[in-house]
């Protein structure tokens, strides 16, 4: 049967979608003004209303982004990109009406701050939609350079985390408009994962987005991913000008140019930052810039000001696994050398103190899996938990989870990797390149069902807890952590002896 034509109207003006499935999904919808010309590295405006019907069965441009080399994981494609690129898109159960106010779920798409697209197919929401009986919204936002270089002061011409703005402004549009589409604009609950749960975890510290979500879900990322001073984004711009061959950071010059050419500027600065700085830095990123975000967005989160958002937050078992792919000298790798590692990318550590209390955990494991366990860590879950203990100084209701399921994807080195979540998020196994990254058969729908159920009980109602999951609060004694994988089990401390190497380090 051909998918229904459905319209709808807002305050812009009227749009047409599709039924699909018993799934209303409505792309390409305008939350700002298209971010080009005059409007390059500036705050985002809010959209023009239109006259008429618009086309709502496409989805619009994805943010100007390198080629990405993930090739492990389902779904990348982010089909055509423009700078013309922020567009959100809409799944509504069919019976979700206006007035009947269903919960609604905000996905921010991960990436690095430099890949991605609301409209990967990973991130159809249909299933979720429906199974969850939610409203899901996925949004872009400027990527790069575009997105996250500080530009210091420039006369208002320019703004520094642009893509925040975007996030925000999205938000803003989700209150206004989410109605018509039977969504609860006072029951918005904001997830992510990687950069995206790093996206979360920041708005859960920016004044400008307090009140426009009410629930919060960042997946492997919370408030880590910023440059904490302008010093740091300011060296960015400066490597990002050397590789223009400019001298100043006059945003007139930069809006001359192709956007070709800042794409690979930017592209050539990540990796030289990366290899310079020897921490992984992500070189386009939000930044503490005093004024949409006046402080860390982990030291506002503990001062209160998301006080009442409960939070499920959460990682994979084997996060690094999936950038170990990268790492040529992994494998010659010895003890004394990941104490010098670690000691370089976290100089105030004891680096062999952690090396050493890693491998007492795993006496036989090799340097290799010491190392992706040490940065796994690192990276994702210590941030998780700091988040959660920060927010749990204000609000009861917080939640933890260990993603364990392992992708079988070439020979199962990849482990419960980094993205592993998302198929079973989504409930996308279906999807072309999902069962090799993320597996089938009987168990694997078990899990996407357990986790759909999860998800969407904390948008119904703050609490994960699902007819066949009994998920306890997490606190600072217990620390009760529910394992996502062959099984669905509550763990006490997972791993606290790790956990505890890094008190006064992270």
């Amino acid at each position: 049967m051909a998918d229904a034509r459905v319209t709808v109207e807002t305050g812009l003006g009227k749009l047409e979608g599709l039924e699909i499935d018993g799934v209303r999904v409505f792309r390409g919808i305008p939350f700002a003004k298209p971010p080009v010309g005059e409007l390059r590295f500036r705050a985002p405006e809010p959209p023009e209303p239109w006259t008429g019907v618009r086309d709502a069965t496409a989805f619009g441009g994805s943010a100007p982004q390198p080629p990405v080399a993930l090739v492990a994981l389902p779904g990348m494609d982010v089909g055509a990109q423009s700078e013309d690129c922020l567009y959100l898109n809409v799944y509504a159960p069919a019976g979700a009406a206006p007035g009947t106010r269903k919960p609604v779920m905000v996905w921010i798409h991960g990436g690095g701050f430099v890949i991605g697209s609301g409209s990967q197919i990973v991130y159809d929401a249909r299933r979720l939609a429906q199974r969850g009986d939610v409203v899901v919204v996925t949004i872009n936002y400027r990527l790069g350079c575009l997105g996250w270089m500080d530009l210091g002061d420039q006369d208002d011409l320019a703004t520094e985390n642009a893509g925040l703005l975007d996030q925000i402004a999205a938000l803003r549009w989700v209150r206004d408009h989410v109605s018509v589409f039977g969504g609860d604009p006072d029951n918005v609950t904001i997830f992510g994962e990687s950069a995206g749960g790093m996206s979360v975890g920041t708005l859960m510290g920016c004044p400008a987005a307090h009140g426009l979500f009410h629930k919060a879900i960042p997946q492997s990322g919370s408030c880590q991913g910023v440059h904490a001073d302008r010093d740091s984004s300011a060296a960015v711009t400066a490597a990002m000008l050397s590789a223009l061959g400019l001298t100043t950071p006059h945003v007139r010059q930069l809006r001359e140019m192709p956007v070709e050419k800042l794409v690979a500027a930017q592209q050539q600065v990540s990796l030289q930052l990366m290899l310079t700085a020897g921490k992984n830095l992500l070189a386009f990123q939000p930044v503490v810039d005093g004024r949409t975000l006046p402080r860390h967005p982990l030291d506002a989160v503990r001062e209160g000001l998301s006080r009442h958002v409960p939070l499920l937050v959460g990682s994979t078992r084997d996060e690094w696994k999936l950038f170990s792919f990268m790492d040529t000298q992994l494998r010659q790798l010895d003890d004394a050398g990941a104490a010098a590692r670690l000691q370089q990318r976290v100089g105030h550590a004891d680096g062999g103190k952690i090396v050493s209390g890693y491998r007492a955990g795993r006496p036989d494991a090799d340097t290799a899996s010491l190392w992706v366990a040490i940065e796994s860590d690192r990276v994702f879950r210590i941030p998780a938990i700091r988040l959660a203990e920060a927010q749990l100084e204000h609000q009861p209701n917080v939640f933890m989870y260990l993603f364990t399921w392992p992708s079988p994807a070439f020979g199962g080195v990849l482990g419960a990797c980094h993205a592993i979540e998302l198929p079973f998020v989504f409930d996308a196994l279906h999807h072309p390149g999902a069962e090799n990254f993320a597996g089938k058969g009987p168990e694997a729908e078990r899990l996407a069902a357990a986790c759909v159920g999860a998800w969407s009980a904390f948008a119904h109602r703050g609490d994960p807890s699902a007819a066949d999951v009994a998920w306890p609060r997490y606190d600072g004694a217990r620390r009760a952590t529910l394992e996502l994988g062959a099984r669905c089990q509550v763990l006490e401390d997972p791993q606290g002896a790790e956990r505890r190497l890094w008190d006064g380090v992270l």
